[in-house]
This record gives structure tokens, sequence and C-alpha cells, in this order.
């Protein structure tokens, strides 16, 4: 724990199209620590994620998201990856004719706002390729074509560690991944996790905590975080489910 959060997300409310989905969203991570937020489908937590990192679509009408004791909504989305955000999309787009390490060298240059040079790239995507246990001919692929779905959230990943974000948010990357994939994408988000950096892992089902394991868990319900816990509250969540849990949270209200 730091005397300065890393990331506040504080009285949060979101529109979009007129239609409010964020009602009043609350949370805060520091460096070093893994937040899960789990929710049912419709609760908000793609809203959330896409708002964090500027999607024009999402409107937000109260509320400050602090990043490093700032407050970035009116910044853009290349403004706050320049300042250290990240956001794994939950369904990456395709890129025909753009080769994986073109994109990625790309993407440093815009972030880092300094042109690296072939031999630093190099070393540097070889480095986190290895750490992730990918072979080396998929720097030479286009950009999400033909890849499988485990395939594009590794590259997600890559791109994560390529860019060394302070705060990352993973908006489901477990979604539509078999067993082994998930291994693999939860050992390569393992091997990223560490002290300097803050991570909000955004999720439907509790089976990727069986790979990453959470300081905090927290449930999204109608576009309010309803409870927090430990990693016994994925468990709980588990066994009872998102009805039995909205249930029970209405039979506690006098």
């Amino acid at each position: 724990m730091t005397d300065n959060p890393l990331f506040v997300v504080e009285g949060l409310h979101v529109e979009v199209e007129g239609k409010e989905i964020l009602k009043g969203m609350y949370l805060t991570v520091n460096r070093g620590e893994i937040h899960a937020l789990m929710g049912p489908n419709g609760s908000g937590k793609s809203t959330l994620a896409h708002t964090l990192l500027g999607h024009p679509r999402y409107v937000v009408t109260r509320g400050r998201i602090l990043f490093k004791g700032e407050d970035v909504i009116n910044l853009s989305t290349d403004a706050r990856a320049r300042k250290g955000m990240f956001l794994a999309f939950q369904y990456p787009l395709e890129i025909p004719g753009v080769k994986v390490r073109h994109f990625l060298r790309q993407a440093v240059k815009a972030i880092k706002e300094k042109e690296p040079s072939v031999t630093e790239f190099r070393r540097l995507l070889l480095e986190r390729m290895d750490l992730l246990e990918m072979d080396r001919s998929f720097a030479d692929r286009y950009v999400n074509e033909g890849f499988s779905g485990g395939e594009k959230k590794r590259n997600e990943i890559l791109q994560m560690a390529v860019l060394e974000p302070e705060m990352a948010v993973l908006d489901e990357t477990d979604s539509g991944l078999d067993i082994d994939a998930l291994r693999i994408v939860a050992n390569g988000i393992n091997a990223l996790a560490g002290p300097r950096m803050g991570l909000l892992l955004i999720t439907h089902y509790q089976r990727i905590l069986n790979y990453i394991q959470p300081h905090f868990v927290h449930v999204l319900l109608d576009g309010r975080v309803v409870r927090s816990g430990g990693k016994d509250l994925a468990t709980e969540l588990e066994a009872k489910g998102y009805e039995g849990l909205r249930k029970e949270l209405l039979e506690e209200v006098p």
C-alpha cells in the first residue's frame, strides 16, 4: 500500500446513448496490486473498461478517474496511454497487412514519444516474447489476422509486455479461451505483474482466478460495486451465482 494510490475511480457515472450504465462506481488500485472485477453480462464491466481509456461513445456524467493523482477524464485515449495506462480488448481487431513487430514498434514510438533504434527494439521484443514463451515467428504475422482466440489474447499480453504500462486493464481476457490457452495467457500475465504495475482484471468467470491470484475481488451488479473481498469472494460467487448474490443483497436491505 502507498499513501498516494496509483489509480482511483471515484463516484463514476457513465451513459451510453443516453442510458446510464455505471451508477456510482468506486475502485482504488495501488501499485503491485491485482484486482479482479467480476459481474454478469450487462453489469457494466466493459463499459468501465472502455470509459477508463477514454472511448468517446461512453459519456462520463459525474465522478473522476484519477491516475497518479491526476483526473484524466478530459484526456484523449492516446494521452492516457502515454501517461502509462493500457487496455487489453475483449475482442481484439485484425489489422491485415501490418506485421506484429511493425505494429509494436510504432506503438512504442507513440507511447514513449521517441523512436526506438532497430537494435534496441528487437532486443526488447525478443526478450518479451521469450518471457511469454512465444515462438519468434509470431512477430512476422499480420496483427490478429488468422489468429486463434488464444493467439489474439497472447498478442494483447505481448503488447502490454512491450509497452510496460503502470496501470493495465484487461477486459475479459479469458473470454473464448480453452483450458490450455487460458493457462498460457494467465502465465504471461503473472510473468508481467509486479510491484510497479497495478492490474485490473475484468472477468465473467472465476476460472482465470485459478491461475492468477488477485489481492482483491469486487462484484459489479447494475453499475455499482456491491461487494468487495479477497480471493474467497470469487469462490463464494461461483457457488451462489450472480442471482444468488443479488437475492442475498436484497434480503440484507432493511
